[in-house]
């Protein structure tokens, strides 16, 4: 089941009580923006989401702060507990058998769905933890619907906040300049892990159309202009708070002149080339792909596959 985020019923603090009461309420537990999870062998298996019971983190929650509520499946409500200010002495009952793992390092081992609640809980958390205070007139905030919202505690101020999301567009450029050998264009960010290449990306400037995004991004980087700019797909990327707008491009020049500051190197690949690459976290080949769960992966498996069906 998708999750429902009952948008409307969140509003009501009672029904969010009832939700909170419910002998099925979850919870997910975040330190830090990692979540607990359960993992034995790391070897041979993956890492086990652990979902605590409302009622065995009830005492935990009379003294924390923030509570984030983040919707109905299957199997009952579902929430997120922020734990990052807690000693660990009081987080012990919850922690002995499990860990708090980053998302970005086990989010491709796990389940779609869970990974993208993980995804969703850890995006909340860290806007309610960072949003404390009012922007306008610097008074405490306090949270509402079910953590979707901060008031401003200055009765006349009272200005209401909203989870942000920051755009950045993912673009897979193409040069089609010999239709019987498509090329691709991969690279390497400084950032990366020193095997990886993957598609270029950037964030949206202030009053920027998407496309023009695509266009001014892979020229700074690059140095290479592009014409066609036709959309593919999107990711939410909680880290923190983003959403990847991915791209096809058509390239109208060829000669790579990278930045040198983000991007160390690129290259044309062609898409039997791809095929030869290894996977991402092992140790095999010159070069290896983007994760599977990500957008990165998807514009370049996607291409691969249509190149090589034409």
């Amino acid at each position: 089941m998708i999750l429902d985020r009952a948008s409307e019923s969140r509003k009501d603090r009672r029904w969010l009580e009832q939700q909170w009461m419910r002998q099925q309420c979850r919870v997910f537990m975040l330190q830090y923006d990692k979540s607990l999870m359960r993992w034995g062998n790391r070897d041979a298996e993956p890492p086990q989401v652990v979902h605590i019971p409302g009622a065995e983190i009830a005492s935990l929650n009379e003294n924390l702060e923030q509570f984030v509520f983040l919707g109905l499946d299957d199997s009952g409500p579902l929430f997120a507990l922020d734990v990052s200010a807690y000693h660990d002495d009081a987080l012990e009952t919850y922690v002995s058998d499990n860990e708090f793992v980053d998302l970005r390092d086990v989010g491709w081992l796990l389940d779609s769905q869970q990974a993208a609640q993980l995804a969703y809980a850890r995006g909340l958390v860290f806007w309610n933890r960072n949003h404390r205070y009012c922007g306008i007139c610097g008074s405490p905030t306090s949270s509402e619907n079910g953590g979707h919202m901060r008031r401003c505690s200055n009765r006349s101020c009272a200005r209401m906040h909203f989870p942000r999301t920051d755009p950045a567009v993912i673009m897979l450029v193409e040069d089609c300049s010999d239709p019987a050998k498509p090329r691709c264009l991969l690279a390497r960010n400084s950032r990366f892990p020193s095997r990886m290449m993957s598609t270029l990306a950037g964030f949206v400037d202030p009053l920027e159309s998407l496309e023009e995004t695509v266009t001014r991004e892979v020229f700074e980087e690059c140095g290479i202009r592009v014409g066609e700019v036709e959309y593919q797909a999107s990711q939410p990327w909680p880290f923190p708070s983003s959403i990847m707008l991915g791209f096809r491009a058509k390239a109208m020049t060829t000669e790579i002149a990278v930045d040198g500051v983000e991007i160390e190197e690129a290259y044309w690949f062609e898409a039997e080339q791809l095929q030869e690459f290894g996977e991402w976290g092992d140790d095999k080949g010159q070069f290896c792909l983007p994760r599977r769960d990500s957008i990165a992966r998807y514009l370049v498996s996607s291409w691969v596959d249509e190149v090589l069906h034409r």
